[in-house]
């Protein structure tokens, strides 16, 4: 099972793991603002361009190893 998260800071410092395929929304007004699809929202210190570029690097290095067999090193493509 792979888990899909990326960390957050709440405004009082704690960090917040969020699984980034479940956010419906954000927005700044001017704290961040993220509704889940849940409907949960969770205000956070990051702004929408670094929220942005913490989902587009997870999802890069998951596209990286998903390239490799768990069972070993190669590639298996």
């Amino acid at each position: 099972m792979v888990i899909i998260m990326i960390i957050l800071t709440k405004l009082n410092g704690k960090e917040l793991l969020i699984n980034e395929r479940h956010i419906e929304t954000a927005k700044e007004s001017p704290d961040t603002v993220i509704t889940m699809s849940s409907g949960a929202t969770y205000i956070v210190s990051e702004k929408l361009d670094e929220i942005l570029d913490k989902v587009v690097e997870f999802n890069r290095m998951g596209k990286r190893k998903s390239r490799f067999n768990n069972n070993s090193d190669t590639a298996t493509d």
